[in-house]
């Protein structure tokens, strides 16, 4: 127990940034039930936010509830989020020892979660179809780096890709309610943050559910209007629901980032059919020329599936002419993975994991010299960041082109204040990242490597 008698409470998130946010909120209300969430290395309570997207991160969850459970001594041990909801009873199974597996989406009755644990022998696995239930705004626990945030606008997903695993623990989507959305902003905004990173599986569905139409522009309207906020970045869009009113309130809206990050997963028509994704390569390249047309300086990612069942050396192919020809700033790739209770899993002709790996090989060859060339076309530009780190006479922060953890880094020869927004002159363009100086000065003729990023992802 801590110096304060309070019962001491470690948080270990793994995964998205969307469980980044439920630690937050679970983490506020353990505080509003008079929890010491201290990081504690002895703690009484640890609560383990599990990922269960792909196999490689069910694997790392495993890890870290044996070892939570064979550290605990007197403590309590409870396994919450993804995995717990994904596997139920299995995970108990895989996983023994802890004293409650709880499923998503119940950050707001945690303190009776926690609570629940204490005086008990036997576990209960607690994984109730998803139902969303929002913490109150005041109580969510911010980590990381003030000056940025992340505020999830919705959860769940309505399309059923066949590869993926979500829908089937994250439940169908769900909005969050735009006046809450607004106060959580405002919430932020006082607590220091000066960028929002809007997220959701799909942020162009956002409102259907409540309003019985598109609602993000409007959202993005109100948000631009939040006191405080100088960034709105958008993570992450479906495509054939980047509609021109979404793309004209992203280039008009001042505080709204011309950033579009896109995941596309494949650009053969056939491919995509497999996959139940929208449209084909053709009409991506339509897209694209729209945005751009709209927003001419405007930084769009996409990630992409290599080796999906069936995949033919032409559909191969055809997605590198794709990425050939879109020329995106920036492209990320994931060899398929193959999911227990996903369509994608039973289908025939599965692609043997050599083959796999050299397309992903071939492919992020084939996006390397057209993501230099894009960092280098800002060589002579001025570019505004938001520093994240400052030491000897450097400073290293996100342009609108960077997304927290995604993306790369410019670093400025000169003095800033961390959290604040400085202007760059960009000298030279590298494979990941910009390099410049500060306006005044004079930018010395060795460049030395100033310094390491960390990951923001703060232990709570």
């Amino acid at each position: 127990m801590s110096e304060s008698g309070q019962k001491s409470v470690r948080i270990i998130t793994l995964g998205c940034a969307k469980n980044d946010v439920d630690s937050e909120e679970i983490a506020g209300v353990l505080r509003e039930k008079g929890y010491s969430v201290d990081g504690s290395k002895k703690p009484e309570l640890t609560v383990i936010n599990t990922c269960g997207f792909l196999e490689s991160a069910k694997r790392e969850s495993i890890e870290q509830i044996k070892q939570a459970v064979a550290e605990k001594g007197e403590g309590r041990v409870i396994v919450a989020g993804c995995l717990a909801q994904r596997l139920g009873q299995e995970l108990e199974r895989l996983a023994p020892g802890a004293d409650s597996y709880v499923g998503v989406g119940q950050m707001a009755r945690f303190g009776d979660i926690a609570s629940s644990v204490f005086g008990r022998t036997a576990p209960v696995i607690d994984v109730e179809p998803p139902h969303h239930r929002w913490a109150d705004v005041a109580t969510r626990a911010r980590t990381g780096r003030p000056w940025s945030a992340y505020l999830k606008i919705s959860e769940g997903c309505d399309h059923r890709c066949t590869f993926c695993t979500i829908p089937s623990f994250r439940g169908d989507h769900q909005s969050k309610p735009i006046e809450r959305v607004l106060e959580e902003a405002r919430m932020l905004a006082k607590s220091g943050a000066k960028e929002l990173c809007l997220i959701a599986q799909d942020v162009t569905q956002y409102g259907f559910d409540l309003y019985k139409e598109f609602t993000l522009p409007k959202l993005l309207r109100e948000l631009n209007n939040v006191d405080g906020i100088e960034w709105i970045r958008l993570l992450y869009f479906y495509p054939n629901r980047l509609t021109d009113e979404v793309i004209e309130a992203m280039a008009t809206l001042p505080k709204v980032l011309e950033y579009v990050d896109i995941p596309l997963q494949h650009t053969h028509p056939e491919t995509l059919r497999r996959m139940k994704r929208p449209w084909d390569g053709d009409r991506y390249l339509a897209l694209v020329e729209k945005v751009r047309a709209a927003m001419p300086d405007a930084c769009i990612r996409t990630t992409f599936i290599v080796g999906f069942p069936g995949e033919t050396e032409d559909e191969f192919n055809h997605m590198v002419k794709f990425v050939r020809d879109s020329q995106l700033d920036r492209v990320g790739a994931f060899m398929f993975s193959r999911e227990p209770g996903t369509p994608a899993h039973d289908m025939p002709a599965q692609v043997a994991h050599k083959i796999k790996q050299d397309r992903y090989d071939r492919l992020m060859r084939a996006q390397h010299s057209i993501s230099l060339a894009k960092n280098k076309a800002w060589e002579g530009r001025s570019i505004q960041i938001l520093v994240d780190e400052a030491k000897d006479g450097w400073i290293a922060g996100r342009s609108f082109r960077d997304a927290p953890e995604i993306d790369g880094w410019v670093y400025a020869q000169g003095d800033a204040e961390l959290g604040s927004l400085a202007e760059v002159t960009i000298t030279e363009g590298k494979d990941h990242d910009l390099y410049g100086h500060l306006e005044g000065v004079t930018p010395s003729k060795r460049r030395l490597m100033p310094l390491q990023m960390a990951s923001p992802k703060a232990a709570q």
